[in-house]
């Protein structure tokens, strides 16, 4: 096929979405790409998977073909290359991964005692907690419990922002001195 029967085939596609244009675009490239990328070392699984890949890149993208910058086979060939090096980049990168990365590991089942002790360290606050005053303890859970910012917590509440960080920095300091008094 001559560049010019290519070039309207691309153009059939773009203009018309035509099926049969695509058909036989894809039945005259879509071996060569294959056989170009296996020249590159890539496994055939792979090639097959960037061909494709590949000629569904050009399906999509026929209307930003330009035959006054490049040949049809250009095209569809460095479309092909670009996909092979993004697939390969993407490997590189996911093999970077260090499996005794302790951030990828579970985290281990707590041990019984380690659980008593939880249970007993959060009764604990609870306690001094409660002996917190209302407002202190609610913006406290607002931004501890639920998780808010301390404009959130200042928006649910309708207070000023620098009341609500007062209120949090006062409750913090003396649940210090009630959590230190127990230890």
């Amino acid at each position: 096929m001559t560049n010019t029967q290519l070039v309207q085939l691309i153009d059939r596609i773009a203009c018309h979405r035509d099926r049969q244009a695509f058909a036989l675009l894809f039945d005259h490239f879509a071996p060569k790409v294959k056989a170009f990328l296996r020249r590159r070392n890539v496994s055939p699984a792979l090639a097959d998977d960037v061909t494709q890949e590949a000629m569904l890149t050009v399906w999509r993208r026929a209307e930003k073909f330009d035959a006054s910058k490049a040949a049809a086979s250009t095209w569809i060939f460095t479309i092909a290359r670009n996909l092979h090096i993004d697939h390969f980049r993407k490997a590189a990168r996911s093999s970077r991964l260090d499996e005794h990365d302790p951030y990828l590991k579970p985290a281990a089942e707590p041990q019984p005692d380690d659980l008593v002790s939880r249970s007993e360290d959060v009764e604990t606050v609870s306690e001094a907690l409660s002996v917190l005053p209302d407002e202190q303890r609610l913006v406290l859970e607002l931004a501890f419990t639920e998780g808010l910012s301390h404009a959130s917590v200042a928006n649910r509440l309708s207070l000023p922002l620098g009341t609500v960080k007062s209120r949090i920095r006062l409750a913090m300091n003396k649940l210090r001195e009630v959590l230190g008094e127990r230890e």
